[in-house]
């Protein structure tokens, strides 16, 4: 485990308590507590940590990875007093009845929060976050690796590895990437050896008439296709090269429509889907490529808005690189157990949207594109802004010091 820089209490910083504002904004005391009571996970003792107040700090230490554990605790406790008064009391706990609160409480608790409170929130006004009346979404999956515990690994599983060659547990996860924002929504995980396509047909459900996801070859499948339009959302996925399509009709954009099966069989009955093909050249490889969607009027979508549509979705790959960046030390899940990970996964979640839907409000305030905003620039800022060593008085209370 990373050593953590300690820091007293004198020197939490009110960028401090505005992370705590924007965080309380974001996941309202209330609605954790909707979270701990439908999984029966409230606290039913008076004394020790409350659980609302572990939700938060939980989050919080996804943010604060290099600040002790009890200065993290006591900014957590000082900061939604600033918020919720006298509803938050004071506490002093050692790490291990902090760990046995995680335990009690568990990973459900987070998992609720993040799919109640982590929505879209691009602006329809603002570049890169919609296309002709449709939220811009991509399909991505990754992995992210644990600290090396038995519990861990006997439940996720390591990646293939040469022998002799140490390698921490991995969990594989999917999920929609909101891609003028990078929020990450509908995620799921798994143990490392879990099909990515298994995942999406579970993240894909989120997907919604409002929507169209952006999806690169992988996720080609019809069982798949069919599962993702289910909800009414539109669909562009890249064809696999090895794919076969028969042109059944051109359409004045130079796209034509065809069919996908689900076996030989069924293209033998013709019992399939139709989808619009869309085939272009790059001038960077001279290669062929293929989009496939269920958008099938070229007259509302033209395939070569389309084409720069799927292009477009590249910069969502850089969630994936946010999320490590809050797991600075190392990039390594840190709990020991696999329930814990499945908590921290969730609340490493929370963190980033957190920190996301700041920039968009920032962005939205300046008229400009979220991806103009460094992420980890935001980061510093919440860190570092505002150095003013404060302990917050108890006369100061209320939502409006965070700007709600």
């Amino acid at each position: 485990m990373a050593i953590m820089k300690a820091r007293t209490r004198t020197q939490a910083r009110l960028a401090d308590y505005l992370m705590l504002g924007n965080l309380t904004l974001a996941c309202p005391l209330s609605r954790v507590r909707e979270a701990l009571d439908k999984h029966g996970r409230h606290s039913r003792r008076r004394r020790g940590l409350p659980h609302e107040v572990l939700v938060y700090y939980v989050i919080c230490l996804c943010l604060y990875r290099e600040t002790a554990y009890e200065e993290v605790l006591h900014i957590v406790i000082e900061g939604l007093r600033r918020v919720y008064g006298d509803q938050i009391r004071d506490v002093a706990v050692t790490k291990g009845a902090i760990s046995s609160a995680r335990v009690r409480v568990g990973a459900d608790v987070f998992e609720t929060l993040y799919r109640s409170q982590v929505q879209p929130v691009g602006p329809v006004r603002m570049a890169g976050c919609w296309y002709r009346g449709l939220r811009i979404m991509g399909l991505v999956a990754c992995t992210l690796d644990m600290h090396n515990a038995p519990d861990n690994a006997a439940y996720f599983g390591y990646p293939d590895a040469t022998p002799g060659t140490p390698a921490f547990p991995q969990l594989r996860f999917c999920a929609l990437a909101e891609c003028g924002t990078h929020i990450l929504l509908g995620a799921r995980l798994g143990p490392h050896g879990t099909s990515e396509r298994a995942l999406a047909g579970e993240v894909l459900e989120a997907a919604t008439g409002e929507m169209i996801v952006i999806a690169d070859c992988g996720f080609t499948d019809f069982a798949l296709w069919r599962r993702a339009q289910a909800n009414g959302a539109r669909l562009l996925f890249r064809a696999c090269d090895s794919h076969v399509f028969l042109a059944h009709e051109s359409l004045p954009d130079d796209s034509y429509l065809s069919k996908i099966y689900e076996s030989p069989e069924a293209r033998l009955r013709d019992d399939g889907i139709v989808v619009r093909v869309i085939e272009y050249r790059l001038d960077t490889d001279g290669r062929t490529h293929r989009l496939m969607t269920n958008w099938l009027d070229a007259g509302e979508a033209p395939a070569e808005e389309l084409i720069a549509l799927y292009h477009r979705r590249l910069p969502i790959e850089v969630a994936i690189a946010e999320m490590k960046t809050l797991l600075s030390d190392g990039m390594v899940l840190r709990s020991k157990k696999a329930e814990l990970v499945r908590q921290e996964f969730y609340a490493l979640l929370i963190a980033h949207a957190v920190i996301r839907k700041l920039m968009t409000r920032t962005a939205e305030e300046a008229g400009r594109e979220c991806k103009e905003l460094s992420f980890t620039h935001t980061i510093h800022i919440l860190r570092q802004l505002l150095p003013h060593k404060v302990t917050p008085p108890e006369t100061q209370r209320g939502v409006s010091e965070f700007g709600g």
